[in-house]
């Protein structure tokens, strides 16, 4: 699908990879429908967008609510497609997360893009065009410590898409799954305030929003922003979980989980 003119919701617009990501379809000639939970945020965002706040229009909407998910597709109108990218990190021991959190979680990162395409799918079908990108993680095919949570989300998230996409193929609608890897000024360890694993290297947001572009451009399955060595890893954990695990438990996994649980306290 061309970008041009097209109307696209993407959600969780005003975090670091959701400012990139709507700057990389604006620039392509996209009209967006910005949504997160701040409304002066989302103003930012859409000013500093090419085409500005005549182009783009904003929707404040909280996620984890009840019926966000659909009200936001409803009031958002005419659209062309979703880019589904909020998000929270649900990170700590399972015992250990509250059983509100655990909810929120589950709601925000994958019940929510799972009803906003169930409520957006029917006019795309009408239509015989539209694009569907759910925003997932190298955390959607590797576990690590501390994020059984967030790792169930981003695996449901990306069997969900693989399987959508099946379904909606022959309707003309596409389906992508990004996966991104370790983001430097954006993602789940930026917010923390932790360091990456270390040799495994860090990409952009602006890699990530390049990604999406590729993703409905090109109609693929699969978009992986990453290093070429956190690729292979991941992929060789895919593969060979048991072997990876070794590897992270030799390589301070642990300690990395548990600072990253840290920095992540308290935050919403």
């Amino acid at each position: 699908m061309e970008l041009e003119g097209k109307r696209l919701l993407v959600s969780g617009a005003t975090g670091g990879l959701g400012r990139a990501i709507a700057d990389q379809l604006a620039g392509h000639g996209a009209r967006l429908v910005l949504s997160s939970r701040s409304e002066d945020e989302l103003g930012d965002v859409a000013r500093n967008l090419p085409g500005g706040t005549d182009r783009h229009a904003v929707l404040v909407a909280d996620l984890a609510d009840e019926g966000a998910a659909q009200r936001v597709v409803h009031d958002a109108g005419d659209l062309d497609g979703l880019i589904a990218n909020a998000a929270l990190p649900g990170v700590g021991s399972i015992e250990k997360v509250a059983a509100e959190e655990l909810t929120r979680t589950l709601r925000v990162n994958l019940e929510a893009p799972m009803l906003m395409a169930r409520e957006l799918v029917p006019s795309l079908m009408e239509k015989g065009e539209g694009h569907l990108v759910f925003i997932s993680s190298l955390n959607g095919k590797v576990g690590t410590p501390r994020t059984a949570i967030y790792c169930a989300t981003k695996f449901g998230m990306r069997g969900f898409a693989l399987a959508l996409r099946e379904d909606l193929q022959p309707k003309g609608v596409g389906v992508s799954t990004v996966l991104p890897g370790f983001i430097r000024e954006a993602g789940m360890f930026h917010d923390s305030g932790v360091k990456s694993p270390p040799g495994l290297g860090t990409t952009s947001p602006e890699k990530v929003g390049k990604a999406v572009v590729s993703a409905i451009t090109r109609n693929r399955s699969e978009v992986e922003p990453a290093t070429l060595r956190l690729r292979l890893a991941s992929g060789l954990a895919y593969r060979h979980p048991e072997f990876a695990a070794r590897i992270q438990r030799r390589g301070g996994a642990e300690k990395i989980a548990e600072d990253l649980v840290a920095g992540h306290a308290g935050k919403r």
